[in-house]
């Protein structure tokens, strides 16, 4: 990987992480058709520099890290589905990650729902909630489960999730945001460790510059995504982002088909 793939990555990274597009599903695609996904670091590359947004998330709202005690125990309560998950499956889980037309699917079928997303909580600003209680931070954690397949978005499935509790849709994005903290950090150790000691290879200078200047990035991208989002969000809802997905969704679909995307 050279500067100017890690600096793409990143910035689709701080971009896609927030957004309901999937940005598991746009980083491996992009290091698809720049022939480095079959690269051990390009998989660690991709998960390490979601550090940055997690600090986008927590610079964007510190007050709400410093509120209470019981902010990180909702967390946690919803964070816990995805770890059990994760652990159980994670050979599965990295099989996929290699499949393009899984998340060229997901993003067809994700991107139909989406079209629907508002009229089904159309009543959701009845209901004005920062953050929800335990029982509605655990199933929300559930709908991050599915998340785990390539192509459906965190982001998307923890925002659905948060509607389905009767949360309003800014309610619903931001705990979407928190709960990215505890996760993404909890995958970033976890690759680290798998690269780090399992495989037992180390980092070389190339390698650490590269992973700093794309949580740099992917910190500055993010911060900016995540306030246009909610701004985009509150206002317009999720129409557009489901004709987004179709598309996106369409086009992996046949480039699979003619031979542009290749699996491994």
């Amino acid at each position: 990987m050279n500067i100017v793939q890690a600096l793409i990555l990143a910035i689709i990274q701080g971009i896609t992480e927030f957004l309901p597009i999937s940005s598991t599903g746009h980083m491996i695609i992009t290091s698809t058709l720049m022939g480095i996904s079959h690269q051990d670091f390009t998989k660690l590359f991709e998960v390490v520099i979601q550090l940055g947004s997690i600090v986008s998330v927590v610079v964007l709202y510190w007050r709400r890290f410093v509120q209470s005690f019981n902010f990180y125990l909702k967390l946690f309560t919803a964070f816990i589905p995805a770890a059990i998950f994760g652990y159980l499956f994670s050979k599965q889980i990295d099989s996929f990650l290699e499949k393009p037309l899984i998340v060229g699917i997901m993003l067809l079928l994700g991107g139909i729902v989406f079209m629907y997303i508002d009229e089904w909580f159309k009543n959701e600003n009845a209901k004005i909630e920062d953050t929800p209680n335990y029982w509605k931070a655990f199933k929300i954690g559930l709908f991050q489960c599915i998340a785990m397949i390539p192509g459906v978005s965190r982001s998307a499935a923890t925002i659905i999730g948060g509607l389905s509790q009767k949360l309003t849709r800014k309610a619903a994005a931001e705990f979407s945001f928190f709960l990215a903290v505890p996760t993404m950090f909890a995958a970033t150790l976890k690759k680290i460790y798998d690269f780090y000691h399992l495989n037992g290879i180390s980092f070389d200078t190339h390698q650490i510059m590269l992973l700093v200047i794309g949580n740099i990035v992917s910190f500055i991208v993010a911060m900016v995504a995540i306030k246009s989002f909610i701004n985009f969000l509150t206002k317009h809802g999720f129409k557009l982002f489901g004709y987004y997905r179709i598309f996106a969704g369409l086009v992996i679909i046949i480039m699979v088909m003619m031979g542009y995307l290749i699996e491994i």
